[in-house]
């Protein structure tokens, strides 16, 4: 890998978790207004997946064999880091406080850490894994869990599972393309995994309600829809497309570094958005994660191994 390639894939990390953190803050007005969790997670994804979908097809170019070839790696992509890690979060937040669902969850880059010691029985590079420690110092400030969290078996499994998912999904988007362009992986990935997290709220597995009525947001009140077609292209066809080219690009462990500012994206647009207040240890703690990804940063070579599938991942490139 090249430094300027890297470079540019920070530029499109930066973007995606930029955008990522976006759908919290118009999210909630949505949730306050009679929406489940689960139905605009729901919405949003489908919302993203069509959006994205013409574009996915122009940037095939009729080479629809390059996605038979990769239906593997969409399915996971659908199954596990679309609906499958996003119920198990929802799952976890009804039962365990919203700070230490996150935490846990966004505790998936020292997991690929992990991953990437285990199989390759090589100790990461000492500024890994002090990135790695200032990384978590820094969003325990910014996501601030607080309090004595409720000792629920079911919920801190759930957050666990989130995370476990939330790592899988930097795996399988790190995976070299092979022709499949990572609009098209996000269209079909979010396309599909609407449709599961659809039959999920249908079956009535998880909570699944809807409102039309007017959210309250920007100073005065807009239609449903507005936050919805936000969320949907911002938030997501555009946060999925610019992740997925991140991570093939960076490689797994360094993309969900640079991943964890969408926690602090996502502090910034509430105080903005939202008049929630901003406090002076989580901009510390937002410091703190760019200095963790600037040491895990610094462990990259000029040359990275690709792996060559989903069964044989390569720990160098994690």
């Amino acid at each position: 890998m090249t430094r300027s390639s890297t470079s540019l894939g920070l530029v499109i990390a930066l973007i995606a978790a930029a955008t990522f953190g976006l759908s919290g803050a118009l999210a909630k007005p949505l949730l306050e207004s009679g929406w489940s969790p689960a139905a605009a997670v729901t919405v949003r994804v489908l919302v993203g997946g069509i959006v994205l979908a013409p574009v996915a097809v122009i940037s095939l170019h009729g080479r629809w064999a390059t996605l038979w070839r990769a239906r593997w790696r969409v399915l996971a992509m659908a199954v596990i880091g679309v609906a499958g890690t996003q119920l198990a979060y929802f799952g976890a937040i009804e039962r365990i406080p919203v700070g230490t669902a996150v935490l846990i969850e966004y505790m998936a880059p020292l997991l690929l850490v992990a991953w990437a010691w285990a199989r390759s029985r090589r100790m990461p590079k000492r500024v890994v894994l002090v990135g790695s420690v200032v990384a978590l110092a820094g969003l325990i400030l910014v996501v601030n869990p607080g309090g004595a969290a409720r000792l629920d078996v079911l919920g801190l499994t759930l957050a666990l599972t989130a995370m476990v998912g939330c790592a899988i999904y930097y795996l399988v988007a790190a995976q070299p393309s092979e022709g499949l362009p990572a609009v098209a992986l996000a269209a079909f990935g979010l396309l599909l995994g609407g449709v599961l997290l659809g039959a999920v709220g249908l079956f009535g597995l998880v909570p699944f309600t809807t409102s039309t009525a007017d959210v309250a947001m920007f100073g005065g009140t807009v239609p449903w829809w507005l936050p919805v077609l936000i969320i949907g292209i911002v938030a997501t066809a555009i946060a999925y497309s610019t992740s997925i080219a991140a991570s093939e690009m960076l490689g797994s462990r360094l993309a969900s570094f640079v991943g964890l500012l969408e926690v602090v994206a996502a502090t910034f647009y509430a105080w903005l958005l939202l008049g929630e207040q901003l406090t002076i240890p989580q901009l510390a703690g937002g410091l703190l994660i760019l200095i963790g990804i600037a040491f895990v940063r610094s462990e990259k070579t000029d040359v990275a191994i690709e792996p060559a599938s989903l069964a044989d991942l390569d720990a160098d490139r994690l």
